[in-house]
C-alpha cells in the first residue's frame, strides 16, 4: 500500500448527499477480485450514457477535474452495501482523499485499508472547501496527515481528527498484510517452536 503523508491536488466537488457504494462502483463490476482496472468504471452510471459516451456535465468528465485526487462530497459518503470494490475503484482512478461531514462505517474503515484518507469535517468547513473546489484546477487543496489539517487554496486550514493507529498505518503504507509481515520474525519463531513441540501436527 502506498504511503499517505501530504497530498496537494485538485479537488472535485460532489455536493450530492448519500453517495452509496453502488453509485461509486455498480454491482455488475464486482466480478473481479483484482484491485486494478476499476477506475474506468468509477461512478459509471453518472459518468457515461448508455452508449458508453461520457456525460459532459459530470464533474470527473470535465477537463478541470480529470486528474482530481481529492473529492469534496456531501454527507454520508459511501453508504449502502459493504463492497471493498468502492475504495478500489476510487484509488484506481487516482483519488487518495475524500472529504465529507460523515461516512458509512464500513466504507470509512475500508478506505484506510486501501490507502485512502477519509476526512471528516464540520459542515461549514466542507462548504468552504466545496466552494474552493468549484474554482477548478487552479484551486488546489492540501491534506497533511501528519499535522491533521486540510488547507484550502486561500490558505485557510481546518483541523481533523483521525485514529492514531489508522494514521500510523497510512503514513507507513501498512495494510492488513503489511501489519502481519511486521511480525514475521515472531511468527516464524512461534511456528518453529510449535513444530518442535508438536511434530505430529
Amino acid at each position: 500500500m502506498d504511503k499517505f503523508t501530504t497530498l496537494t491536488g485538485i479537488a472535485a466537488p460532489m455536493p450530492l448527499v448519500n453517495i452509496d457504494t453502488d453509485m461509486i462502483i455498480p454491482k455488475q463490476f464486482l466480478k473481479t477480485i483484482k484491485r486494478s482496472g476499476l477506475g474506468v468504471n468509477l461512478f459509471d452510471e453518472m459518468r457515461y450514457n448508455q452508449d458508453g459516451t461520457e456525460k459532459p456535465d459530470f464533474v470527473l468528465n470535465q477537463p478541470a477535474y480529470r486528474n482530481a485526487e481529492i473529492i469534496v462530497a456531501g454527507d454520508n459518503f459511501g453508504c449502502g452495501s459493504s463492497r471493498e470494490h468502492a475504495p478500489w475503484a476510487l484509488l484506481d482512478f487516482g483519488i487518495r482523499c475524500v472529504i465529507s461531514t460523515s461516512f458509512a462505517d464500513i466504507f470509512f474503515s475500508n478506505c484506510f485499508k486501501n490507502g485512502i484518507l477519509p476526512v471528516v469535517l464540520p459542515q461549514e468547513a466542507v462548504d468552504a472547501l466545496m466552494d474552493d473546489a468549484k474554482k477548478g484546477a487552479n484551486a488546489r487543496i492540501t491534506v497533511d496527515l501528519e499535522s491533521q489539517t486540510v488547507t484550502g487554496s486561500d490558505g485557510t486550514s481546518y483541523a481533523f481528527e483521525v485514529d492514531a493507529f489508522k494514521k500510523h498505518c497510512l503514513i507507513n503504507g501498512l495494510d492488513d498484510i503489511g501489519l502481519t509481515l511486521e511480525k514475521v520474525t515472531a511468527i516464524d519463531s512461534f511456528e518453529g517452536q510449535a513444530a518442535q513441540s508438536r511434530p505430529w501436527v
